[in-house]
């Protein structure tokens, strides 16, 4: 009898062997030979398809998947082989398993956690992508909605948002809060107050999550369970550079301006043009703050990579008509009027609610005054055809000028935009605003 048990043991052994290393024919071969192999367990309870998920064996998963194997059974702690996959970060597996039916709301007996959680935990932003790109076609999105599902709270209370802040993942915390997550959650539940993600990067140390956490409108003021704000816990732990950015008395970032409808509307070319904008010109807001006091930034910012600083005669007649700093790439799309993306975001950030409706109005053109009801990226003219359009009027440099000229005498309120812009600092001129010059969040 002993003899038999140690039989079964080695057989055993040798199929999950050939599971974990991706050997599909010995799979295949003693799976003809004997199919209860398939509901086989390790000592851990690790049935194959787990197995098969943490080590990305792809074709093994299929194989198991099509001879009906359930893709939801869980482990000792309750695990799902799609959370493994997310853990391990094998982005096949997770998206044959979203495929296959596997549940996204099974949560883990050992913290609560779905497979959002783990991915965001261990910083896999790919399948941090496809989970929520296949939840906003399941049903998951109707029964339980879209929102919920993204800011889903683990067993003590923390939202995948936490844990990618807590553990620095700054691509996961992009992704995250671009689908709806919310930036000043706090782990405190019935409005008790607890710790948010700015406390958790803080507490890390992680000066890409705060950059990002600031730019979608953290709360620097916020306090936790112990009545400290972020900038305490910077200082706590001894993250100097941080503690300088979360200072309350430091200068406000520049805020992502999510609540305008046309914002959440921009296609991805567009977006992507104003995120840097909007990085930039707090890359800026950092330099200043960070000057004298002897801390610096760990990486060189964008702004100083001197792409933009030289931009030749023949371009003078795209340069953005607010500034004159930045070729223009953002038109609007019903007036075809263009500006660069400094300035185009420093026009919807500007933008105040309406205290009586609570609830943003949309900007206007500053050149024709006409409402902004869309935003592309603007199509580059040809200089010849600037040239036409402008007939014999001299060097670009003339023409720029006569260009401003025409604009501003067009509105009624073009110098004062003008000005305003100009606080955000360019790349090209280099002028960085003062700290009275930055404006409150939206």
């Amino acid at each position: 009898m002993g003899q038999g048990l140690s039989c079964a043991a080695s057989q055993d052994h040798r199929f999950f062997s050939a599971v974990h290393f991706g050997d599909l024919e010995t799979v295949n071969a003693m799976l003809e030979r004997d199919p209860s192999l398939l509901y086989q367990t390790t000592y851990d309870r690790q049935y194959p398809l787990h197995i098969a998920a943490a080590n990305g064996q792809i074709e093994i998963l299929s194989m198991l998947l099509e001879r009906s194997v359930d893709p939801d059974m869980v482990n000792r702690q309750k695990q799902t082989p799609l959370m493994l996959a997310a853990m391990h970060g094998k982005i096949s597996c997770v998206k044959k398993l979203v495929e296959a039916g596997a549940n996204m709301l099974k949560f883990d007996s050992l913290n609560g956690r779905t497979c959002l959680h783990f991915a965001a935990y261990y910083g896999h932003s790919d399948c941090l992508q496809a989970i929520l790109s296949a939840v906003q076609s399941s049903p998951v999105a109707v029964s339980w909605g879209y929102s919920r599902f993204v800011n889903i709270r683990d067993g003590r209370g923390a939202t995948p948002l936490h844990l990618a802040a807590r553990q620095r993942r700054p691509e996961c915390v992009h992704i995250l809060l671009d689908n709806g997550a919310l930036v000043c959650s706090s782990t405190g539940g019935y409005g008790s107050p607890g710790t948010t993600p700015l406390h958790l990067a803080a507490r890390g140390g992680s000066l890409d999550c705060i950059r990002e956490l600031l730019a979608w409108g953290a709360d620097r003021m916020q306090r936790d369970a112990s009545g400290r704000i972020p900038y305490v816990v910077a200082l706590k732990y001894r993250n100097g550079t941080c503690a300088a950015l979360l200072n309350p008395s430091s200068a406000e970032p520049l805020v992502w301006p999510s609540p305008l409808k046309f914002i959440s509307e921009l296609n991805q070319e567009a977006k992507a043009l104003l995120e840097c904008a909007l990085m930039e010109a707090n890359r800026e807001r950092e330099k200043n703050i960070l000057k004298g006091t002897g801390y610096s930034l760990p990486s060189p910012s964008h702004s100083d990579d001197g792409t933009d600083d030289n931009i030749s005669e023949a371009s003078d007649t795209e340069l953005c008509c607010i500034c004159f700093e930045q070729v223009c790439t953002i038109e609007v799309e019903d007036c075809g009027h263009q500006m660069c993306a400094h300035c185009t975001l420093a026009l919807c950030c500007h933008n105040k609610p309406n205290p009586t409706t609570a609830c943003l109005t949309p900007p206007v053109c500053p050149f024709c005054r006409s409402t902004i009801a869309r935003l592309v990226v603007a199509k580059m003219k040809d200089c010849n055809d600037a040239d036409q359009d402008i007939g014999d009027g001299g060097s670009p440099k003339l023409r720029k000028s006569r260009r401003s000229l025409n604009f501003s005498e067009g509105s009624s309120s073009f110098k004062g935009l003008s000005a305003t812009f100009g606080k955000m600092g360019g790349r090209g001129s280099g002028r960085i605003a003062a700290e009275n010059e930055w404006v409150d969040k939206p």
